[in-house]
Parts: C-alpha cells; sequence; structure tokens
C-alpha cells in the first residue's frame, strides 16, 4: 500500500479584524476536476480557462499525465490539455487516495479504451460516500463492474441505456453522461444531478461534439456520437468560495466586493444568508457585501424558529452548511440548522463549542445555534475542505491568537487563501 503524504504545515490566525477590499472568485473545483477527466474522451487538445490554483487540480493534473496526457500551462489559470495515446488504464493508488475526483477518471477510460482499474478512491472524510450509483449507471451502459480490493470496470462497447439513478449523485451523474457520449444509441439520465459544475461539464463535452439535451435538469437525454474533438472551454466561478467570502465579510463586520460570479449559482444560497440577516448587493458578475450588518435571525411565520437545510441543486449547498453554522454562532437570535445529506460532517461543531458557541448537537444531522457568541482563540485541526474553511472564519471573528493545523485540506479547495484573506486585511500567516 503507498503512503500519501501531505504537506505538513499550519496557520496562524489572529481574529477581530473587519475584512474589506476586493477579491476575483475562484474558478470552480467541482467544475474543473470533471472536465480535467474528459479531456480523456479525445486524442485532440483541450484548452481549459479559470482553473484554480488549488492541491486536487494539481493531483488531477498528476494523475492525468500518468495515464499518458500531456498538460501545458498558457497563463495563469489557463491550460492546454492533450492525451494522444493512453498509456495505462490503472490509476494508481498513489492519486487515488488522495481525491475523490479520481472515480471521474471511470467513465471517459472505460468510454475510450474499455477498461479501467481504479483503488478506492480518497477525500473528505464526511460520512459514507457509497459508489454504489456509479456501478449502476455504468453496468446499465454495458459495463461489467468487478471489486476485489480494487475497482475494474470493463466492456467491449458501451451501449446505450434509459437510466434512473438511486440518488442525485455529482459524481456518478458526470460518470454517466462521459461514458454515455460516446456511448451507441441515445441514453436517457433520469434523477441527474443538476448543479452548476454539472452543467459546465454538460456545455463543455458540447463544446467538443457531444450531444447531451436537458442541461440545468434532472432529466438528461445523451444522444452517443462515434468522436469528440477538441475544445476551449471556460469554467464558471466557484459558488462555495463565494459564500464562504460572503459569510467572512459578515462575520467580521467587514466590506467585501467579490468579482467574477455567476448570479445564478449563488441564488439558492441567498435566502439561507437572508434568513440570517445577511444581505448584499449586486452588478453584473460583481457582489458587495455592505459592513456593519444587523445580523440576527429572521424567524418563520407566527415567530417560530427557522431551519436551514441543504438538499441537492437547486437546494441550499451541502458544502456551505459547515460556513453557515459559524455564521449563526454571530446572529441574534436561534436557528436549526439540518445537514440531510452526509452523516458526519456536523461533528466539526464539537471546535466551535470549544471557542465559545452555543450549539447543542442534536444528532449527526442537526444542530441548534444560538447566538451571537464571542468566540475564542483556540488550537483547531480542520477535518475536510469546508469545515476547515468554516474554522478560519471562526478564527478570524474570535479574540485572540488560533492555530489551525491540518490546513492541507483547506488548501485543496481554496486557492492562495493566506495570500488572498491578507490582501483583505485578515491577519493570517502560514508556518
Amino acid at each position: 500500500m503507498i503512503a500519501t503524504v501531505f504537506p505538513m504545515h499550519s496557520y496562524h490566525i489572529e481574529g477581530g479584524t473587519p475584512i474589506q477590499g476586493t477579491v476575483r472568485a475562484s474558478g470552480n473545483k467541482n467544475a474543473a476536476l470533471p472536465c480535467i477527466a474528459a479531456v480523456i474522451l479525445t486524442s485532440e487538445p483541450v484548452t481549459l480557462h479559470n482553473i484554480p490554483d488549488i492541491e486536487d487540480v494539481h493531483v488531477m493534473f498528476s494523475a492525468f499525465r500518468a495515464l499518458g496526457g500531456t498538460v501545458e500551462q498558457l497563463a495563469p489559470h489557463s491550460y492546454t490539455l492533450c492525451i494522444r495515446t493512453v498509456h495505462t488504464d490503472n490509476i494508481s493508488e498513489e492519486y487515488s487516495r488522495q481525491i475523490r475526483a479520481s472515480i471521474l477518471f471511470a467513465g471517459p477510460l472505460l468510454a475510450r479504451t474499455g477498461r479501467v482499474e481504479l483503488p478506492p478512491p480518497g477525500g473528505d472524510i464526511i460520512g459514507r460516500r457509497r459508489l454504489d450509483t456509479h456501478f449502476l449507471a455504468l453496468r446499465e451502459l454495458g459495463a461489467y463492474v468487478e471489486h476485489n480490493g480494487t475497482f475494474i470496470f470493463s466492456a467491449s462497447s458501451l451501449q446505450a441505456a434509459d437510466i434512473f439513478l438511486d440518488e442525485a449523485s455529482v459524481t456518478a451523474t458526470e460518470n454517466a453522461v462521459m461514458a454515455a457520449v460516446l456511448a451507441h444509441g441515445t441514453t436517457l439520465l433520469s434523477n441527474a444531478a443538476s448543479e452548476p459544475h454539472v452543467q459546465d461539464l454538460c456545455h463543455m463535452l458540447n463544446s467538443m461534439g457531444a450531444n447531451i439535451e436537458g442541461i440545468g435538469s434532472n432529466i438528461l437525454t445523451i444522444h452517443g456520437v462515434s468522436q469528440l474533438s477538441g475544445c476551449e472551454f471556460c469554467i464558471g466561478a466557484d459558488f462555495m468560495e463565494v459564500g464562504s467570502l460572503i459569510a467572512l465579510a459578515a462575520v467580521t463586520h467587514g466590506s467585501l466586493s467579490i468579482e467574477g460570479i455567476r448570479n445564478q449559482d449563488i441564488r439558492p444560497a441567498k435566502r439561507a444568508f437572508a434568513t440570517l440577516g445577511i444581505r448584499w448587493e449586486q452588478d453584473g458578475e460583481t457582489i458587495y457585501v455592505p459592513p456593519e450588518q444587523e445580523l440576527c435571525v429572521q424567524p418563520d411565520l407566527g415567530g417560530m424558529i427557522p431551519k436551514i437545510d441543504d438538499a441537492p441543486w437547486p437546494g441550499f449547498p451541502a458544502d456551505l452548511t459547515s460556513v453557515i453554522t459559524v455564521v449563526a454562532t454571530q446572529v441574534q437570535g436561534t436557528v436549526l440548522i439540518h445537514e440531510k445529506m452526509f452523516e458526519s460532517r456536523m461533528f466539526f461543531v464539537d471546535k466551535l463549542i470549544a471557542m465559545g458557541a452555543r450549539i447543542v448537537l442534536c444528532d449527526p444531522h442537526r444542530a441548534v445555534v444560538s447566538g451571537p457568541t464571542q468566540l475564542t482563540a483556540t488550537e483547531l485541526s480542520s477535518p475536510d475542505i469546508r469545515a476547515g474553511m468554516a474554522l478560519v472564519i471562526a478564527a478570524l471573528c474570535a479574540t485572540g491568537l488560533s492555530t489551525i493545523s491540518n490546513v492541507y485540506q483547506i488548501e485543496r479547495g481554496y486557492e492562495n487563501i493566506v495570500s488572498r484573506l491578507s490582501a483583505l486585511g485578515a491577519h493570517i500567516r502560514s508556518f
């Protein structure tokens, strides 16, 4: 077994300073990773723009090179990728264990070579993250799936199918789409995920010559084609990062302009933030979060305690649940946070409680938060990408000097976070 080695460094964060200035949103990590994998579907060059400079992208590039591909950086955040000949259909354990997105190589490799061998993927530990939906979809398309410690997918040819996914899994939808674009016939994919990153992948594939209808809905019609060509494509902004920055500005009582956003991507989060009294102004592709907002829970009809709960798109994004929980600790009133999708994501609240937050963890999925509470600095460890960023936000609104370890988890999903936050006035440094 190959041991995965992560960079060992930490953050020192001095809280209490309002965030101020202008920042440009990074590219969407969850769009970049499947778009990189999709390049395998053609032997021609593909140019991708707005690719974030994060650890998960670096690992994905390394895995792509190991398969026989080339990666040429044209400019910051712009790359041309090409894989004229696939040298191996085996994803090494070194890369598979580092990121869950390694599973995204299954669909395109199966479509191009007829076989792929993939060790169990790694990634965030936020509860059981089943892979059954991937197997269901690929089997329906004619693949044979074996599991003997490693997953082996094989198919002499892929045939279109009428597929109903047993859950609206983002990565399973992406794998099914990438396999189906080169399958014989027309595939109907129902209960498909429809998140912005899934939409970006589908639009990129259509730019390569695929024929996908229903993009943005939960029913996709995929007319198989014989081959795909190269293309040039720009992925959208990371709306998880945008939501995190909005939260940071609000809880530090700062003012922040965020450029390069897509309005339709941030809309599902707007109502949840409004429940906590947070508002922003929008002008085209720029959001402005004004200073000194009156952070107060807006009760439901009859004065009832409101609930913020996540859901598949277009519901409130699960990846912002950790962030919105931190925000709730700084807001006057009581709110129920209900995380319905992952049974371990809410366990990070013990770290907030250690900082002084008033939170009752009812069960693995629900937490009651009463605020506002003045958080105090402490030593913390990042359990995953999103909870790690939530802890950064908590530390920046706390009194005193906090230390956050295991920050590799944060840097997997947030680009140059120390330098970008420092430029906004945050007292944060890496050591």
